[in-house]
């Protein structure tokens, strides 16, 4: 195994020992929730876990193909309407920055617990919204309290699973990921043929059901309370670094890819969505594959692979002159992205063991961060010169290359050392 995983190789097992000799009852802990798993009770747990990460991109995306709907039911500008996807993750971005470190503090279990009713309260209401004022208020809501649940169910699957299986369990829950957010506009969609109140009721029974099965992790007071301060290092700004420049350059730029089609393509717009549909199905479909990939090779080699090609793919993107030439390049594009998206959260997930949910939603803040800076930079930039948009885009992911290139293996030292 390539040694940008050590904590959880020999590394790890070090400093599981030092804990245990010191009294810190946090390796127990993670011994006793992967007993607590071995059973069906304990497999329901972890598919919980895996259902769960789903929720965040689902609920997150549902409202994009019912935005028209929404406007007339309540007598709203669609400029203001649009606002209810910004409401969701502006503040689903910013609250991950101290969500993780927070959560490990109050116990996993417990935070999830009362996030997901919280997220539950929060789409019933979604759901009877009488104006826009009230809805964006529920998707601020919603996205905040999404910050405290997606770092902490990959935090919470690390001590669930076996050590040997954990770059294989994060592909599958990055797949999940995919997933939740594939499937947000045909659950979108459907709901809008009918009456969009019908998706936020959807996604509050989703929330209900998940709250019957948090993950394991109880609080951690006084001296065991995680710190954000080790979180404030150079590989962790590499990382975050390199999950900007992933939604930026790749993940943040299906608006761009639907200009191109629409404008320069002649692409209907009822045909761009099934266009761009690849991107997220691939991963869908590879998240366990990179996962394992990841565990053989490494996250830095792969990612950083990975990122240089979707440098490459994404610049294609624009300059393409056909739709099934778009479809090749951006669907590429999507295998590229997935496979850095998978290789930076197995990195992520063994950075900081004292506090990998606080190193989890950190850096996930700055992916997310990524996605609502991409806009704003781009789309100028696109009506100038549409395919130097691409070019600077993509080539931005050569900062995710160049940064998990500069990436070094922590020293045993630091990885004993606890919290």
């Amino acid at each position: 195994m390539i040694d940008d995983h050590a904590p959880s190789g020999a590394v790890g097992n070090t400093a599981l020992a030092n804990a245990a000799r010191s009294g810190s009852p946090e390796p127990f802990a993670r011994s006793q929730a992967r007993t607590e798993s071995s059973g069906l009770t304990g497999k329901l747990r972890v598919f919980a876990v895996y259902a769960g990460a789903a929720l965040g991109p689902l609920g997150g995306g549902v409202v994009a193909p019912m935005l028209p709907q929404m406007a007339h039911s309540l007598n709203a500008s669609m400029s203001a309407t649009m606002l209810s996807v910004t409401a969701y993750f502006v503040p689903f971005a910013l609250v991950q920055l101290v969500s993780g470190t927070a959560g490990e503090r109050w116990g996993r279990r417990r935070t999830v617990l009362g996030s997901y009713l919280v997220y539950l309260i929060a789409s019933l209401l979604g759901a009877v919204a009488p104006n826009i004022a009230l809805l964006l208020v529920v998707r601020a809501v919603m996205g905040t309290a999404n910050a405290f649940i997606s770092p902490l169910l990959l935090s919470g699957l690390a001590d669930m699973v076996p050590p040997h299986r954990l770059s294989r369990s994060v592909g599958l829950l990055a797949s999940c990921q995919a997933a939740g957010q594939s499937l947000s506009p045909l659950l979108g969609g459907v709901a809008a043929a009918a009456n969009w109140r019908w998706a936020f009721v959807g996604v509050a029974v989703a929330a209900g059901l998940l709250a019957l099965s948090p993950p394991p992790g109880g609080a951690r007071p006084g001296a065991q309370a995680p710190r954000l301060r080790p979180l404030v290092n150079a590989r962790m700004g590499l990382l975050s670094v390199a999950a900007f420049v992933s939604y930026f350059g790749a993940a943040g730029l299906p608006f761009l890819v639907s200009l191109h089609a629409e404008e320069h393509l002649s692409v209907r717009p009822e045909l761009t969505g099934v266009a761009l549909l690849g991107f997220g199905l691939t991963g869908l479909l590879l998240g366990t594959s990179w996962g394992s990939l990841s565990d053989r090779f490494g996250g830095r080699l792969c990612g950083g692979i990975a990122a240089a090609l979707g440098a490459v793919l994404v610049a294609l993107t624009g300059s393409t002159h056909s739709l099934p030439a778009l479809v090749l390049c951006w669907t590429g594009a999507g295998v590229a992205y997935s496979m850095l998206n998978v290789s930076l959260q197995n990195l992520t997930v063994r950075e900081v063991p004292s506090n990998r949910g606080g190193a989890l939603s950190a850096v996930s803040a700055f992916r997310f961060g990524g996605a609502a800076v991409a806009p704003i930079a781009l789309l100028p930039l696109y009506h100038a010169v549409p395919s130097l948009s691409f070019v600077v885009g993509g080539g931005s992911l050569l900062l995710a290359s160049a940064g998990l290139a500069a990436l070094r293996s922590p020293s045993t030292a630091e990885q004993t050392t606890g919290p």
